[in-house]
């Protein structure tokens, strides 16, 4: 019988991860700075510019990091893995914390200024997170070498079709407030954003169990083989 893939040592993980963080949060506060310097005041041509180097970057790092540690870059997607027991708690608490530390812009800390606040801003910082953890728990499910294009070409979407431009990552939250950039948020607005995303994770994670789990039916089926 084949024997079962041998997960990678923590260690390996988290510096993944790490790693993964650092790149991500670059790129997104990067991009977001180079992005305002280079569009003359249209904030639609920033938001392009933004979208596509964060999507991008989200294909790469997942392709290349998520055989490793899963690739989550994201407190939410780790608290959604362990509520399936798919990463133990004490696992999660630790691949938060390196994603917080690595994330963090200290070659250029600035407190934002720019305030994201309000009904509709929560509401689509709900529903993108609902929309991204959904995604990745569907394709994972179902075709799970679709994964790094399904998460890139999803973020690189929802940047446009939310509120809140998208931030479906607590994580990233915080390393945006504080980098005073067109990408930023003000900290005062950071704890409404982070309680709207672990909303929608929740949810999703609720809709992806009645959607993609397998059946008491379809599991004692396959037994019989």
């Amino acid at each position: 019988m084949p024997t079962a893939p041998t997960e990678p040592p923590l260690a390996q993980r988290l510096a993944a991860e790490g790693i993964g963080a650092f790149f991500l949060f670059a790129t997104v506060i990067g991009s977001g700075i180079m992005a305002e310097k280079l569009s003359a005041g249209n904030d639609a041509v920033a938001l392009l510019g933004n979208s596509m180097a964060t999507g991008a970057m989200l294909f790469v790092l997942i392709t290349m990091l998520g055989p490793i540690s899963g690739a989550h870059m994201n407190p939410a997607v780790s608290l959604v893995a362990a509520s399936r027991r798919d990463l133990s708690w004490r696992d999660t608490a630790a691949y938060i914390a390196t994603q917080l530390a690595f994330g963090m812009p200290l070659y250029n800390l600035q407190l934002s200024a720019k305030p994201r606040t309000g009904g509709g801003q929560w509401l689509g910082e709900a529903i993108a997170t609902f929309g991204l953890v959904l995604t990745i728990l569907g394709t994972v499910r179902h075709r799970p070498q679709s994964v790094a294009a399904s998460v890139a070409l999803y973020i690189t979407a929802a940047y446009w079709f939310t509120s809140s431009t998208s931030f479906a990552n607590p994580a990233i939250t915080v390393a945006r407030s504080l980098s005073d950039t067109f990408a930023g948020i003000a900290p005062r607005d950071v704890p409404l954003f982070i309680v709207a995303q672990l909303i929608g994770a929740a949810c999703a994670a609720l809709v992806a169990k009645a959607l993609f789990d397998e059946s008491p039916a379809e599991r004692g089926g396959r037994g019989k083989d």
